[in-house]
């Protein structure tokens, strides 16, 4: 089975309920092993890259990530096409129910088209790497006015083997109440799918906005490589 074809045969009336009910959803196996540790292989090297972060130096936690460049590498590029046409259908809805007018084109390329005509030309795909002790804190991938609303994150590591701790995070901010906090157990080659920022929230009145963060709690042994696949581009 090809890639798009592991995509599209996913439960995705599943995972529009989840993503609606929690603002993130779980997809299940997409990458083998063979596929994880290619990716991972890539770290190590420069030329598949545009940018390399080391997050202490920003505050952004502990450990570093390295953003792809133009060309995205198999299979990035293929995740990044299928998943966005399978997911702009939901990402209208929830503009609708928010009150935005933001539309987003049904396909790939069409969207990135608009993120470059307004200045966002940098590719914002990744590969994460954590070693003991290294953290994510929580946080938003917004990287200009052009915001896809959902994104992917798959683990190419194996928990509980290659490393402990490194849990997935998401909090939602809810208006006048508490935040809710949500752990998300991944296994090696497995995706979440999850809000960026804000999502609607069917409540008693109709829809409301919540906010939504992510993040990584502390490697306790080891090393976690991931990677994120975003679907605008950055300025």
């Amino acid at each position: 089975m090809s890639l798009d074809q592991t995509v599209s045969s996913l439960d995705w009336t599943r995972i529009a309920n989840a993503l609606d009910e929690f603002g993130v959803a779980t997809t299940g196996p997409l990458l083998s092993r063979i596929e994880c540790e290619a990716l991972r292989d890539l770290y190590g090297g420069e030329g598949q890259f545009r940018s390399r972060i080391v997050m202490q130096r920003h505050g952004f936690g502990s450990g570093e990530y390295k953003y792809f460049a133009n060309p995205l590498p198999e299979p990035i590029a293929t995740l990044r096409e299928s998943f966005y046409v399978r997911l702009a259908p939901l990402a209208n809805e929830w503009n609708r129910r928010m009150g935005i007018e933001r539309r987003y084109p049904p396909k790939l390329d069409a969207f990135l088209a608009e993120c470059h005509a307004g200045g966002q030309e940098k590719p914002t795909p990744l590969l994460l790497r954590y070693r003991a002790g290294d953290y994510n804190c929580l946080h938003q991938d917004v990287y200009g006015a052009n915001l896809f609303p959902i994104q992917l994150v798959i683990l190419l590591s194996q928990p509980s083997v290659e490393f402990e701790g490194g849990e997935f995070l998401l909090t939602e901010q809810r208006p006048r109440m508490q935040s809710r906090a949500e752990v998300v157990p991944l296994g090696m080659g497995h995706g979440a799918l999850f809000a960026v920022n804000d999502r609607p929230k069917a409540g008693t009145r109709g829809d409301y906005r919540v906010k939504m963060h992510h993040g990584v709690s502390r490697i306790r042994s080891g090393e976690r490589f991931a990677t994120g696949v975003i679907f605008h581009d950055a300025s």
